[in-house]
């Protein structure tokens, strides 16, 4: 007896926001990229996965999570992972809320800090603009006398 792996495709968060009726409680493969805190909940933890506009929540074991490194904020890039789980449109088991019940996830692509840089065109123009309001003000003091 031999097995085969068999990866399916990804939904989109439009096409499962979309067309909810279809995919309740059907396994899907989801991907995208961690955002957000990943909130423990005893031996689960809610994650937000971010494709396209849209993120959904997805309902995972910790020992699932144990590859990801970073989550997506202002200050990084989150691991981009692939989640294959059972879709619920009105999760009873959460509130009614829309989630993934993962199986699987693994990390695509790992995510990385971001450093801002300075717009150095804001910053002279904010100069400008505080140097002009500077001579306004000095100004409307001589003409009040």
């Amino acid at each position: 007896m031999s097995f085969t792996l068999v990866f399916a495709q990804s939904v989109s968060s439009e096409d499962l926001i979309k067309n909810a009726w279809e995919y309740d409680g059907k396994t899907v493969v989801y991907e995208g990229e961690v955002i957000g805190d990943i909130m423990r909940r005893k031996e689960f933890a809610w994650v937000n996965v971010k494709e396209g506009k849209s993120a959904i929540g997805i309902w995972v074991p910790h020992a699932l999570l144990q590859d990801v490194a970073y989550s997506g904020s202002y200050k990084s890039k989150g691991d981009t992972v692939k989640v294959r789980g059972i879709f619920h449109r009105a999760c009873p088991e959460h509130g009614g809320d829309l989630d993934i019940h993962a199986e699987a996830l693994s990390v695509t692509s790992r995510g990385r800090t971001v450093t801002e840089r300075m717009n150095l065109d804001k910053r002279n123009t904010a100069v400008m603009l505080l140097g002009a309001l500077c001579l306004v003000w000095i100004s409307s003091l001589f003409i009040r006398k």
